[in-house]
């Protein structure tokens, strides 16, 4: 277990940040982008839970989504193949195969799609969707990690690619069950409508 006593050691002053082991790396090093971005789709689950009061389900579903964050957080932060008899902590397979049952689950039970939609709607909605498109861009982070450091657990990116769409159902499912998405209309206010908008304009 992690103990914390200290918040702040001075110790990343110099600009480097220290991993579960290796040598220290900059804070803009790649992998420490990748699961600084996983901290921050971690954060923005915690903010969509202030909008769960009646949606228990849900709320213990992001729970655990969060702590299975901070797995793949660890996972992330330690690089390189571990050594003899060390066992590192490391997103699974079966944690994966959590969301795609989430996913089945919850999608079974939505509209089928007619459109693309756009993020918003409810609260909750919108918070999920600011959380997908953070996860989304951690999965492109690992992609690139992982074409510079072949070690990477592959699960990571799998659990990512999954995340993100269960985050995009789950938001669904918290617009009525998809009855309050926003679709998206393509074209709506494109080049039919510009002339008169040049219009208003004087132009």
């Amino acid at each position: 277990m992690v103990k914390l006593n200290k918040i702040y050691t001075r110790t990343g002053d110099d600009g480097t940040t220290g991993l579960v082991r290796g040598p220290r790396r900059m804070k803009y090093d790649l992998r420490v982008g990748c699961y600084g971005t996983v901290d921050e789709a971690n954060a923005f689950i915690g903010l969509a839970r202030l909008h769960t009061g009646s949606m228990p389900r849900i709320d213990r579903l992001l729970s655990r989504l969060q702590n299975d964050l901070f797995d793949l957080g660890s996972d992330l932060a330690t690089p390189g193949r571990d050594p003899e008899g060390v066992e590192s902590l490391r997103i699974t397979g079966a944690q994966t195969e959590w969301l795609e049952q989430q996913i089945d689950q919850y999608n079974g039970g939505l509209a089928p799609l007619k459109s693309f939609i756009l993020p918003g709607g409810t609260p909750l909605a919108a918070a999920l969707h600011v959380a997908r498109t953070v996860t989304r861009r951690a999965e492109r982070l690992v992609v690139e990690l992982i074409g510079q450091e072949p070690d990477v657990n592959p699960g990571t990116l799998t659990y990512l690619n999954r995340l993100s769409d269960l985050l995009f159902v789950m938001a669904r499912v918290a617009n009525a069950n998809g009855s309050s998405d926003v679709l998206w209309t393509p074209g709506k206010y494109g080049a039919g409508e510009a002339p008169q908008q040049r219009q208003i304009e004087g132009k």
